[in-house]
This record gives structure tokens, C-alpha cells and sequence, in this order.
């Protein structure tokens, strides 16, 4: 019988003693036709294992309503892992961090009546059981004594960064008793007291996450579990960024660490081998306090071993030089660069102004008194358009006797634009109410106030995780009088095939039209078209972006686009820069040196 046993202070399988030299690579943030050659790069890094976590939100994105295809068909990546002749550590949350969209968390959960996630309550916990009766099933036909590839499973993640509720996480632990998951359980938590102390389990096993001085993180470790294998579960060799900072690198030191390591005897997952890209509206942001929201970028590139679009990296090869050191596995080798191809410019001639296409676009409409955010409308992504009359008649500033009319926009999240009687008044950000938009004077009949707000990606670590609400959050007032009686509709952008196109307008949330020829397929990358948006290409959306960068490129995997003509289109929230799209040869992930994050924050 195939067992995986932790025993004597080490990890066991089929009773030999193994050192598990793994990788992080997403399923879900990697196209699934591209999923093959990224394990063909694990296997020829010198890696055993590969690792990943399960974000919820992708496989119930609406209550009940269960997905595993396409991208989110874990149990086909599953199989290819096997087929490589890898190992698979899974980690199923429900909270993954991960700098995923509410840390896997599906939006909905969040309006569900009394629910504090991450904590022994009852709401949580019933939604929770219904999805891991769905999902469990799924990895116990996959583990390591039922034939398949999967050897570890993790119970929740970091949890003691989070809280210590020990009730809870002996909850998830009895449901992969009930569910019979028959390879060893684990935590992974930072090197920390409070962390392991807060976020461990009697008789599971502890792992840690550090990026720097090994010797140290273990040896806290073993202060609390003496017996422990020494496993490093988040070996932080990247970083990811977030709008407006500059692209973080790590250089050569991250070698050094894996070596460390490896002469150890200890057991290591690469976060990240593979970090792959936010593809849509999926990125998380982070804040811990008061008003702290920093949005994550679309690329998780992360500076690991294998880039963004597949390329081996530098820091592939002096890893692989490491690990070749300390194994005898004949895969690794070298490989060769990804084809990439850099289409020609393309014209936009076509546009779609989004407020003049609403009926085609939405998916929930409805009228309220108050404005409801995304949550209890029961969706995760997009945006949310909301529509009200202005009673009239309100005067002008000199007829007003001075006084100026405004609107105030209280607790909206994340990015609004506004507009009266169709006429574009200006954007917010995260907006508290303290920056009021003047509006002019309306008729006797009053106005139409329309305000479009984009859920820019929900807080995924700390405190405020699943209290990140999206839309309008507090309300909108004429200066302080709250506005009532709303009409919304739920825009999850997930089609656009009815939108209607005319000439080409660049005024402010205006869809734009184009088409890219291909004689030849390749990786392609898109340079930044505009202010802030997003970008589909023959119907897959590519993600956002942002001129407060520091990514100046959208990655387009291959399998995306084909031969010939390639419909690409453009929502542009504020201004383009042109009319005229531009691709670039390479990826362009900020300053060409980046930032070395300091290593007392590893």
C-alpha cells in the first residue's frame, strides 16, 4: 500500500525517507493549455513536488453554483501533475491569501446574515461544509495511498497571523477525517511565537514561511515542536507588487538561502517557481488599518525561477545549479526560451461608451432606497452601475447667493466615476466623502445622477479580510443629504458580444475596438494603452491597467490568441494615450533594476 508517513522528524514515502524540493505554481493563474509546460520546467528545475493552493471564490463563484473547468479544472491539473511524475501539496484553504481577490473567499459569503469567517460561527461553518463536500471528494481520488499524486494537505493557511481559534481548525480537520483525506495534514505560519502558537495543531504538522536565515526561522520552530521536520512551506525567494510602488526584485542572496537550506536536510516550496498573472478582476489588495488599500498588480511575476510568460530566468538556473548539488535527478536540464511574437500597432476606430450599452452588460438589475454593494448582490467581479434623479430645481453658484452644490460620495469602493445628465463630472478614489464633486445647476425636472464604481480587488490578508465591501459602501449625499431610491445594475463584464459599437469617442469609460493580425503564435505583451482599464482579447480578459504602474505591459498567452485576425478591445475608465496600440518584444515589469525588498522584512 502507498503511504506518506511523518515520522523521526522526517517525511516518509512508501516508508523512504524523502526530502521535498517543491514549487508553488496556481493553476488558476496560468492559461490550462500552458499548464504542461510549466510542470515540463518544475520537472527540468530539479524539483520533486509542485504545490497550490484551491481559491474558493473560483469554484463557487455564486451559492451553490460549483465550477471546475476551463482554468478552474483542478482535477485536470491534478492529473497533469502526476503525469510529469511530480508530487502535488495542495492547500485548500478556504482562506489562501495568496494575494488572490478576499483571499479566496467568494464575495457572496460576505452578505450572508451574521458571518464572521476564519472562527467556530455557524453561517460560516455551514457554507464552508457545503463547499468541502463538493472539493474533498475530488482530492480523496487523488491522494498518494488512492493512486494519485497528492502527499500533503493543508489545514486553512497562516492562520496564526489571523487569529487562534483552535476550535476551528480541529472543524477542518474533522472534515477531512469525514471526507477520509489520507495524507498527512499540516499549518504553515510565519517563524514567529504568537504565529505557531496561534496556528498549530497538536499532531499536525508545523511548516514555516521566512525568506531569510533558515538556521533561525527552524530553530524557533523547534523550540515549540522538537520533533518537527524542518519544512520551509513558503520559501519567499519574490515579491509581488502593488500599483505605485516600484517592481520589487530579489538577487543572488535567494540562492544562497535555498543552499542553506537544502544542506540542512530540510524540506523547501519555491514561493514562488511560477507566479503566472491576475488574470481579470482577480488580484487582492492589501490594508491593515483605517483607510491602508494598496491593489495588487495584474502580473504576479514575483521574480521567481520561471517568468511571467514562461521564460527560465536567471534565478532558474542558479537554483538549479543548487539543487543539482545537493539530488541526483537526471531531469534537470536547460530550457529553451518561449516563442514570443510582438504584433504590428493597431488602430482603434471603433468605441462602445459603457453607460449608453448598461442593458446589454447586465446581470442583475433591481431599484432600492438605499444603493446595495456587490455582496449582497451576490457577485464577486466588476462593476457596479448605480442610477438616481436629482431633485431639481438647485441654482447655480452666483444665483445661489455663493453657495455651491456638491455631491459627496461616502465609502465607496473602490474607483467611481460620475456623471449628470450624462455629462462627465469627474472619479474618486476609495472615496470617504471628504473630496465633494460641484455639480451645476439642475432644471426644475432634476437630473440624472449615474455613478459607476469598479471593485479594484478585495483586501486578502489581516483584519479586514471579509470586510471589504464593494460598491457604494455608506451612501451618497447632496452635500449631507443622503440620496434615496437607486436604480443598479450588476456589470460582471464576463460578455461583451452585445455591446454596440460606433465611431471612436474617447470620452471617459468607453469601450474601444480593434483588431490584431498574426501570421505566427507567441507570447505577446501589450504596452500600457491608457490611464486605467482593462483589455480583452477574443473574449479573455487579460486583467487591468494602471499608468501609476509599475507594469508597464499586459501578458497575452499564447493559447489566446491565433492565426490571422484577433478581435482586441479596450475599456478605458479615464483617457487613452492613443488611438494606436503598441506591443513590446519583451515583458516590461517596471525599473529595470526594481527594489530589492530589505532582508530584515523576509
Amino acid at each position: 500500500m502507498k503511504t506518506v508517513e511523518i515520522k523521526d522528524g522526517k517525511i516518509f514515502i512508501d516508508n523512504d525517507p524523502v526530502q521535498l524540493i517543491s514549487g508553488a505554481l496556481h493553476y488558476f493563474r496560468v492559461h490550462p493549455e500552458l499548464w504542461d509546460d510549466r510542470l515540463d520546467k518544475a520537472v527540468a528545475l530539479g524539483l520533486n513536488a509542485v504545490e497550490t493552493y484551491i481559491p474558493w471564490n473560483l469554484h463557487e463563484p455564486h451559492p451553490g453554483e460549483y465550477c471546475f473547468s476551463g482554468i478552474a479544472d483542478l482535477p485536470a491539473f491534478i492529473n497533469k501533475v502526476q503525469a510529469h511524475g511530480l508530487k502535488l501539496i495542495l492547500r485548500p484553504g478556504p482562506y489562501i491569501c495568496a494575494e488572490w481577490d478576499n483571499g479566496g473567499f467568494p464575495g457572496w459569503l460576505l452578505a450572508v446574515p451574521g458571518i464572521e469567517l476564519r472562527r467556530m460561527n455557524k453561517p460560516y461553518l455551514e457554507a464552508l461544509t457545503r463547499y468541502y463536500d463538493i472539493l474533498l471528494p475530488m482530492i480523496r481520488k487523488k491522494t498518494y495511498p488512492n493512486g494519485g499524486p497528492v502527499i500533503m494537505v493543508q489545514l486553512e493557511n497562516e492562520y496564526g497571523s489571523f487569529g487562534h481559534d483552535k476550535d476551528y481548525l480541529e472543524y477542518i480537520g474533522d472534515l477531512y477525517a469525514k471526507h477520509r483525506i489520507d495524507v498527512p495534514q499540516f499549518t504553515s505560519d510565519g517563524a514567529v511565537g504568537h504565529y505557531i502558537t496561534g496556528g498549530t495543531l497538536p499532531g499536525v504538522l508545523m511548516t514555516l514561511n521566512f525568506g531569510s536565515n533558515p538556521e533561525n526561522a527552524f530553530r524557533n520552530g523547534r523550540m515549540y515542536r522538537p520533533d518537527n521536520p524542518d519544512f520551509c512551506m513558503e520559501f519567499w525567494n519574490g515579491w509581488f507588487d502593488h500599483w505605485g510602488e516600484e517592481h520589487h526584485i530579489r538577487q543572488d542572496d535567494a540562492s544562497l538561502v535555498l543552499d542553506e537550506m537544502l544542506k540542512m536536510g530540510a524540506g523547501v516550496n519555491l514561493y514562488m517557481f511560477h507566479g503566472g498573472t491576475n488574470f481579470g478582476f482577480t488580484n487582492g489588495a492589501n490594508g491593515n488599518f483605517a483607510e491602508e488599500y494598496s491593489p495588487t498588480v495584474t502580473s504576479y511575476d514575483y521574480d521567481c525561477p520561471v517568468s511571467e510568460c514562461g521564460d527560465a530566468t536567471e534565478k532558474f538556473y542558479a537554483f538549479q545549479k543548487v539543487i543539482a548539488k545537493y539530488t541526483n535527478n537526471p531531469n534537470i536540464k536547460p530550457v529553451a526560451p518561449v516563442k514570443k511574437v510582438c504584433p504590428a500597432n493597431v488602430t482603434l476606430k471603433e468605441s462602445a461608451p459603457l453607460l449608453q450599452n448598461i442593458s446589454v452588460l447586465s446581470t442583475i438589475k433591481g431599484h432600492t432606497v438605499t444603493p446595495p454593494t456587490m455582496e449582497q448582490l451576490g457577485e464577486n467581479f466588476g462593476f457596479l452601475h448605480y442610477s438616481t434623479m436629482i431633485d431639481g430645481p438647485l441654482y447655480s453658484k452666483e444665483k445661489n447667493g455663493g453657495y455651491q452644490e456638491v455631491i459627496r460620495l461616502i465609502d465607496v469602493n473602490d474607483f467611481a466615476l460620475v456623471w449628470l445628465d450624462g455629462k462627465f463630472l469627474g472619479s474618486r478614489w476609495r472615496e470617504n466623502g471628504k473630496n465633494p464633486i460641484e455639480i451645476p445647476e439642475i432644471p426644475a425636472e432634476g437630473s440624472r445622477l449615474d455613478v459607476l464604481v469598479e471593485n479594484c480587488g478585495r483586501i486578502n490578508y489581516g483584519p479586514k479580510v471579509g470586510r471589504d465591501f464593494k460598491g457604494i459602501v455608506g451612501g451618497v449625499a447632496l452635500e449631507m443629504q443622503l440620496r434615496f431610491n437607486w436604480d443598479y445594475n450588476m456589470l460582471p463584464m464576463r460578455d461583451l458580444s452585445g455591446l454596440t459599437f460606433g465611431g471612436f469617442s474617447d470620452s471617459p469609460a468607453t469601450f474601444h475596438r480593434g483588431t490584431i493580425e498574426l501570421e505566427e503564435i507567441g507570447e505577446a505583451f501589450l504596452v500600457r494603452p491608457g490611464t486605467k482599464g482593462l483589455v480583452w482579447v477574443n473574449g479573455f480578459n487579460l486583467g487591468r491597467y494602471w499608468s501609476k504602474g509599475p507594469t508597464e505591459t499586459l501578458y497575452i498567452p499564447s493559447p489566446v490568441l491565433k492565426k490571422g485576425i484577433n478581435e482586441i478591445i479596450v475599456l478605458e475608465l479615464e483617457k487613452l494615450d492613443s488611438a494606436t496600440l503598441k506591443f513590446s518584444p519583451e515583458l516590461r515589469l517596471g525599473a529595470l533594476k526594481g527594489k530589492e525588498r530589505n532582508l530584515t522584512e523576509w
